[in-house]
């Protein structure tokens, strides 16, 4: 079995180029940041703020959440309810955000993350994998780009999904996300000692695949 942890910043790609390598490698992708948002969106569900600590507390305590593969696709799970189709929003990336600040959540979303890993060969992105969650992994990767082209791929991304936003919301929003996930507490964001940075800025999607590629075939050879 291989492990592969992918971190970096809200819109340097983590998800969408993790995914094509796990099909390429016939390996599972690992979605870190949607099981955060699946907790947010449920909590709300249930009349729960996202910074309520207290109530979310007391949800983790006997909440379930689980990762399944249906038609290749990721599909996550909270309390066997299937979130996966309400998790990327914009108010689902806010409210994984904050409930990403509390201790409960990210030890209870860690622990099902590492479970994972061991059963499968996996790919995981998030912004803790290789500092955190897997501190042994095979690979580790440190996936960056400007905040501008951050903001670009994020807002093409939000009006494919049909929801309007404009460049300049989305670049704030994407400074303070950053900020938030640096400067928290409980593991922020930041590159591993023993993890290559891939600076995707002008790099288009079959570019960042192929060094990602590279980068894998070199570390497993070794």
């Amino acid at each position: 079995m291989i492990s592969i942890a992918i971190d970096g910043p809200a819109g340097s790609g983590k998800s969408s180029i993790s995914k094509i390598i796990a099909e390429r490698l016939n390996i599972v992708h690992v979605d870190t940041g949607a099981m955060y948002r699946a907790i947010g969106v449920y909590a709300k569900s249930l009349g729960i703020a996202s910074k309520d600590e207290e109530k979310l507390n007391s949800l983790m305590e006997d909440i379930t959440i689980d990762v399944k593969l249906i038609d290749g696709n990721q599909h996550v799970f909270v309390n066997n309810q299937d979130l996966t189709d309400k998790i990327r929003t914009k108010e689902a990336g806010e409210l994984a955000s904050d409930v990403g600040t509390i201790k409960s959540v990210r030890e209870k979303l860690v622990l099902a993350q590492r479970e994972l890993s061991k059963k499968m060969s996996v790919i995981m992105d998030g912004r803790d994998i290789g500092t955190n969650v897997l501190k042994d992994a095979d690979v580790k990767i440190y996936l960056d780009a400007t905040a501008d082209e951050r903001a670009k791929r994020r807002l093409k991304d939000i009006l494919l999904g049909g929801s309007e936003a404009t460049f300049e919301e989305i670049k704030e929003k994407i400074i303070q996300r950053d900020y938030q996930d640096k400067n928290r507490k409980l593991n922020p964001l930041t590159k591993a000692d023993d993890a290559i940075l891939l600076d995707t800025t002008n790099l288009n999607l079959d570019e960042v695949v192929s060094a990602v590629l590279n980068i894998v075939s070199e570390k497993i050879k070794d």
